[in-house]
């Protein structure tokens, strides 16, 4: 395959990618609302939870003003400059350092540049969202820079932290990369 299809593959997994996460983002917050609110009279309980598979799979909301598993809560600025040197450290690969030379390459920086973006856009406020509670990084009312989460995953007692379609391009395309840079 030749370069410009590779690139153009790049481009298009980004694009679906990115549409996925904030459109999901979208439709849940939409429905769910922000954490700590109730949509419905019939459900006035704290964090709703619309289970899939009850007590096991489900959506709810969370805000994490941190990275993975919530560690670093209130760096999002530091975040958000990672987020920014990384996309840019990407693109440079696959312009300048042939990275378009292999079409599993392609695919797996086109993940992982969809989930930095989502998150990004997140982390850069740019939902509009307000908080509706506060703690030691904000007050109600205040703009919410901090990533929407909403994969629910439990098991007995353990609760995985909640994620989002971007948290998964990211991990599974890390992984993939991890994978490629040992077996190329």
């Amino acid at each position: 395959m030749q370069k410009p299809f590779r690139l153009l593959l790049f481009f298009a997994i980004l694009a679906v990618g990115l549409s996925l996460d904030l459109g999901t983002k979208h439709a849940v917050f939409s429905a769910l609302g922000m954490p700590g609110e109730y949509r419905h009279e019939t459900e006035p309980q704290l964090f709703a939870t619309h289970w899939l598979i009850e007590g096991f799979f489900g959506f709810q909301t969370s805000l994490n003003q941190g990275a993975l598993f919530g560690m670093g809560q209130g760096n999002v600025p530091l975040f958000a400059g990672c987020s920014l040197v990384a996309v840019a450290g990407i693109l440079i690969w696959l312009l300048f350092f042939r990275g378009t030379e292999r079409l599993f390459l392609a695919i797996v920086l086109g993940m992982i540049s969809a989930g930095i973006l989502g998150n990004l856009y997140d982390r850069l406020g740019l939902p509009g969202l307000k908080w509706n509670y506060a703690d030691p990084y904000h007050e109600i009312g205040e703009p919410v820079y901090a990533v929407r989460d909403w994969i629910l995953f439990m098991f007995g007692s353990w609760v995985w932290p909640n994620f989002n379609i971007a948290d998964s391009l990211l991990v599974c395309g890390c992984i993939l990369l991890g994978l490629y840079s040992l077996f190329a």
